[in-house]
């Protein structure tokens, strides 16, 4: 079995002690591609490292995280968007909104959002979208862009079966994780009625580390236990799984 993983932070601190063990039990486990999230401009320059660390293996993306938007987001959009000039992004992302932890900067985090929206159809690109605690609000935003062709995932997803349709309506992907495998996250009822030709497999890592790993630093190589989670609920082959979200992702990032 091959498996993309399509969300992980593999640049960040947490992994600066053993980050090559840690793409070495990826690739052994299968997992042939991992895609970077990028988070703001102070991120870049780690991200970038880690790509030409681990050339065919990690491909970046280039964005602003929503809870990076603060009063210099516009001079952080124009340094993130000049990058494409100058290296070749699999998608922007991870871009969005966030109303989780702060609504101060909502207003802010619409118009940046929106504009990078915007530039990833400029550049016919895939977005990476983050929604926490926010889908109405996000779905306003790409309501905008109906008949744009914009694809995309919607990382992490975590809304309602209404929330999964609109999405797959709309022509997205939902990044199913770790979370499918919490005992209450109730995400599996929700993607059980999608079928998993709607879905992509990421890990968010460091983050949302599936069980039994919950609560410790999430990796790449855990992508098998999120697959044979899905398997469990659709009642297929873990092969069949992977073949799907395999070819999804691959499509979706133009792999």
């Amino acid at each position: 079995m091959q498996f993309i993983d399509t969300h992980t932070h593999l640049y960040l601190p947490e992994f600066n002690t053993d980050r090559d063990e840690v793409v070495n039990r990826a690739i052994a486990n299968g997992i042939s591609k991992m895609l970077l999230p990028n988070i703001d401009t102070g991120s870049v320059d780690q991200m970038l490292s880690a790509v030409n660390r681990y050339p065919g293996i990690c491909y970046p993306m280039t964005g602003l995280h929503p809870t990076s938007v603060k009063e210099d987001y516009l001079s952080q959009l124009e340094k993130l968007e000049n990058l494409c000039t100058k290296h070749k992004f699999v998608a922007i992302g991870e871009i969005g909104i966030d109303l989780f932890w702060d609504k101060t900067f909502l207003k802010e985090q619409i118009i940046a959002f929106r504009r990078q929206i915007a530039f990833a159809l400029d550049n016919r690109l895939p977005v990476v979208v983050h929604s926490r605690e926010a889908f109405p609000e996000v779905f306003s935003v790409l309501d905008q862009f109906k008949g744009k062709e914009l694809k995309g995932v919607f990382h992490a997803f975590s809304g309602s079966i209404r929330d999964a349709e609109k999405a797959i309506d709309m022509g997205f992907k939902l990044g199913i994780g770790g979370i499918v495998t919490f005992k209450n996250s109730g995400l599996d009822k929700i993607i059980k009625e999608t079928g998993p030709e709607s879905l992509i497999l990421e890990t968010d890592s460091p983050y949302l580390a599936p069980v039994p790993y919950r609560g410790k630093r999430n990796e790449s190589s855990y992508i098998c236990i999120i697959n044979k989670k899905l398997a469990d609920i659709f009642g297929i082959e873990e092969e069949e799984v992977a073949s799907v979200t395999y070819s999804n992702s691959a499509a979706l990032f133009n792999l």
